[in-house]
């Protein structure tokens, strides 16, 4: 674990406060009802308030450059206040909007459109998301979605689907298939020619299904061309939905420790049993090894050091097989209260498979990593 100097341990130990007492898990269970109760907005698949109320903070504004509002604290930062949110499965923008959009704007953006959008983001008035994704599968090189030139400007045509936290977002940051390859533009969600709506996924969040008909942007939309900066996002979008699966482990695992140590069976506490001991050591080394990977690809981000891709990737792998292994251990030791929708197990499960997938599986990364490595 990374040494966090006094500035990062406060914020750290603010969020993790803030968690605890305004973000428990029931708010993520609340999701499962979509009659718009609770805390939680029925459309958007988030809370609003909150998601104002850590703006207010200064948490979506951690990437962001002083002179438009942010703190400029860096990725480093960020990562764990990711972390700490997605230990309760805090069902928040932050990684879509904080993380990914504030990137790209700063990684291409030109000075008027950071100008116009990254007050906002940082403030959080603002929320923006990539939509880079059109089927089941992660295939950014893969787009379907066509930019075709216009006089002055540009028309897409065609759908992206799922996209994260896409009904509450107040900016797209579109990947389209253009002439010369991958296409970024920025499209405003009142944008005429584009339409929205809900998908249902098993952690009951609620991403979007865009549909581009002629949608028409012109010049300044713009924010870059080419494989490099789409690339270049989507290293920091791994590395953020690592850092959350590192999250919700983390977490995963302590509540199983805990109930090891609580349970009674057979006379004994069940944590007494050698052979649940071994799993729980386990668990706890592949912990470890997938926070170095994680810090270590947030550290690179901040360093913009040249082995970030291959470090996102592995960073996400890890984070991946992490998460999928621990949740589903901790149904199978919690027993048959496990498999209930009250308890918490199935709802850190259902948001792990969902974040898994989310931005590349496991396959897609180790296949990724083995050729920026030369195998």
């Amino acid at each position: 674990m990374a040494v966090l100097n006094e500035e990062q341990t406060m914020l750290k130990d603010m969020v993790s406060q803030w968690v605890r007492d305004q973000m428990p898990v029931s708010v993520a269970r609340g999701l499962y009802d979509h009659s718009g109760g609770g805390r939680r907005d029925a459309i958007t698949g988030f809370d609003k308030d909150a998601y104002a109320e850590i703006a207010a903070m200064g948490w979506s504004g951690i990437l962001a450059p002083e002179a438009h509002g942010g703190s400029d604290f860096g990725a480093f930062s960020l990562g764990f206040v990711l972390e700490e949110l997605a230990r309760t499965l805090s069902p928040l923008p932050l990684l879509s909007s904080a993380m990914i959009a504030v990137s790209a704007l700063r990684l291409g953006g030109n000075a008027a459109q950071q100008s116009a959008w990254l007050t906002g983001l940082a403030d959080g008035s603002i929320i923006g998301t990539l939509a880079v994704d059109e089927g089941a599968h992660h295939a950014p090189h893969a787009l379907s979605l066509s930019a075709a030139r216009v006089e002055n400007g540009w028309r897409l045509d065609g759908i992206k689907r799922p996209v994260a936290d896409g009904m509450g977002a107040g900016l797209f940051i579109v990947a389209a298939r253009g002439d010369d390859g991958a296409t970024l533009l920025l499209v405003p969600a009142d944008t005429a020619g584009l339409t929205r709506e809900p998908l249902d996924q098993i952690d009951a969040r609620r991403p979007a299904m865009l549909r581009f008909d002629g949608v028409v942007l012109g010049d300044d939309a713009m924010l870059g061309q080419g494989e490099p900066l789409l690339s270049a996002i989507l290293d920091r979008a791994y590395v953020g939905q690592a850092a959350e699966l590192l999250g919700l482990a983390t977490q995963a695992f302590e509540t199983t420790l805990d109930y090891l140590k609580t349970r009674v069976q057979f006379g004994q506490l069940i944590g007494s049993f050698q052979a649940l001991q071994h799993r729980a050591s386990d668990m706890f080394g592949e912990l470890q090894l997938t926070r170095s990977a994680v810090e270590a690809a947030l550290a690179a981000i901040d360093a913009d050091d040249p082995q970030l891709p291959s470090l996102a990737s592995l960073a996400k792998a890890m984070a991946n097989e992490t998460a999928h292994r621990i949740t589903c251990e901790m149904v199978q030791l919690h027993g048959g209260i496990g498999m209930t929708h009250e308890h918490d197990a199935g709802l850190y499960l259902k948001r792990s498979r969902v974040a898994e997938q989310a931005y590349g599986s496991s396959s897609f990364h180790r296949e990724r990593w083995a050729r920026l490595n030369g195998y």
